[in-house]
C-alpha cells in the first residue's frame, strides 16, 4: 500500500517466451552463416585465379624460352623481321621491336597466356601477358647464343618503331 490508501502496481519484468528468442535469433544466424559461406567461397575463387594466372605467366616464361631456342635454330643468323615475326606468332607472341645490326638482333616480344577467371557468376577467359627482351649474338667461336630479360613494362609504342633491314 501506499501513503494514500491506493494499491501500488508492482512492475514485473519479463523473459520473453523461448519460442520468441528462437524466432528472432534464427534469421540472424541464418543471415551469418550465408554471409561467413560467401566469404569463405569468394577468397577460394580469389586463390584460384591468382593461381591459374601465375600459370599463365609461367607459360609465358616458357613461350619465350622455345621462341628463343627456334630463332637461334635459323639456318641464317641473324634472321629477317618477317622469320622473326612468324616464330613469334606461332608461340602466342607479338614482336614489338626489331632490331639488327651486324652479328647481334635484338627483339622485344609480348608472349600472352590465358587462364580462367572463375567468379560466382561464371567462368570466363582472361589473358595475360608478359614483354621479354631477347637479345641475340655471335659468340667468339661464331655460335649464337641468346640473353633473355623479363621487361617490368612493355612499352606498345615500340611496335611502329621497328627498325633494322630484312
Amino acid at each position: 500500500m501506499t501513503d494514500h490508501g491506493a494499491v501500488a502496481r508492482q512492475r514485473r519484468v519479463m523473459a520473453p517466451a523461448p519460442g520468441c528468442l528462437i524466432a528472432i535469433l534464427a534469421p540472424i544466424v541464418a543471415v551469418l552463416v550465408a554471409a561467413l559461406v560467401l566469404m569463405v567461397t569468394l577468397y577460394r575463387q580469389e586463390r584460384a585465379n591468382d593461381r591459374n594466372e601465375a600459370e599463365a605467366l609461367t607459360r609465358t616464361a616458357t613461350l619465350a624460352r622455345i621462341y628463343a631456342r627456334d630463332v637461334l635454330t635459323v639456318p641464317t643468323f641473324p634472321p629477317g623481321r618477317e622469320t622473326v615475326h612468324g616464330i613469334a606468332e606461332r608461340h602466342d607472341g607479338k614482336l614489338i621491336s626489331y632490331s639488327r645490326s651486324g652479328n647481334s638482333l635484338a627483339t622485344t616480344v609480348r608472349f600472352f597466356g590465358e587462364f580462367k577467371d572463375t567468379s560466382m557468376f561464371g567462368t570466363d577467359y582472361s589473358r595475360t601477358y608478359r614483354c621479354y627482351s631477347i637479345v641475340f649474338r655471335e659468340d667468339a667461336s661464331g655460335e649464337p647464343r641468346e640473353k633473355t630479360t623479363q621487361l617490368e613494362k612493355c612499352d606498345l609504342k615500340q611496335s611502329s618503331g621497328t627498325s633494322g633491314p630484312v
